[in-house]
């Protein structure tokens, strides 16, 4: 596969955030709301995976399609846009502001929530045969999840609130380097499988994912799951995005920024 050497793929990553900052309302949201959509139906994918066979690592290495879908098609998602928009307004781009960059932040959030809240609800018909008779096995699994991550989390206290920070850390960390993989080769065939490595591991772990949970928490909800939806937001969702902000900033943009574009001095070379 054609290779980018570091300083020309986080040379392209700056470009990235820029682009997707000037983007219009419109196509900002509707690339954002496929994005939501497309990972949903790959999470239900590896969770229906995991039922009929048993074997976790089968559905979590099946998973990542979904990521390589929608980031082919050029689809955003908002652990994407926490690494790469901020760069953008870093490297001090003209007509860049922290405003423009919470902005496509807050129109990415709507529309990933919205793709995977009517993923959530398709699913939900599926499971119940339209509301008409109890879950399916699929389903009675997907509303566990939301119950062991919630309230199994609210039960630590602090402790757990810590727990869910750090898994939604440890998530993005894995899964920006996926977004950043795909910009190391010019090939689809490169691009896959430098996608597919870090999103296995990240599915396989259980980290958190804030925009897997927008699909998983409100499945759990409309399937009869024992949570409620202030339990999703405070126990879940909201630390998930924080997490997901500060690994993805802290542990792959700034990392590369700092070591492959704003660069220290090389030291001197000592005289013999």
């Amino acid at each position: 596969m054609a290779y980018l050497v570091p300083s020309e793929f986080v040379t392209k990553m700056v470009d990235a955030g820029e682009s997707k900052i000037f983007m219009s309302t419109r196509d900002t949201v509707i690339r954002a709301y496929m994005a939501g959509a497309i990972l949903a139906l790959a999470a239900a994918f590896a969770v229906s995976v995991n039922v009929s066979t048993g074997v976790p690592i089968v559905g979590a290495a099946l998973f990542p399609v979904g990521f390589c879908m929608l980031y082919l098609f050029g689809f955003d998602l908002l652990t994407g846009v926490f690494v790469l928009s901020p760069l953008a307004w870093i490297d001090r781009r003209p007509g860049v502001t922290l405003g423009g960059v919470l902005r496509n932040w807050g129109l990415v959030f709507i529309g990933n929530f919205a793709g995977a809240f009517t993923v959530a609800v398709m699913m939900a018909i599926v499971s119940t045969f339209g509301f008409s008779s109890p879950p399916d096995k699929v389903g009675q699994i997907i509303g566990t999840i939301g119950e062991s991550r919630t309230v199994g989390y609210a039960a630590h206290g602090a402790a757990g609130m810590l727990t869910l920070f750090v898994r939604g850390m440890l998530c993005n960390w894995m899964v920006s380097a996926g977004v950043v993989g795909a910009m190391i080769s010019t090939t689809v065939s490169g691009k896959v499988i430098a996608m597919w490595m870090p999103i296995m591991l990240f599915f396989f772990m259980t980290f958190e994912h804030s925009v897997v949970n927008m699909f998983l928490f409100p499945s759990g909800l409309l399937l009869g799951g024992k949570f409620t939806i202030m339990d999703y937001l405070i126990w879940n969702e909201i630390p998930t995005v924080l997490g997901n902000l500060v690994g993805g900033l802290a542990f792959t943009g700034l990392t590369l920024y700092a070591t492959h574009v704003k660069t220290a001095p090389r030291r001197e070379r000592l005289a013999a």
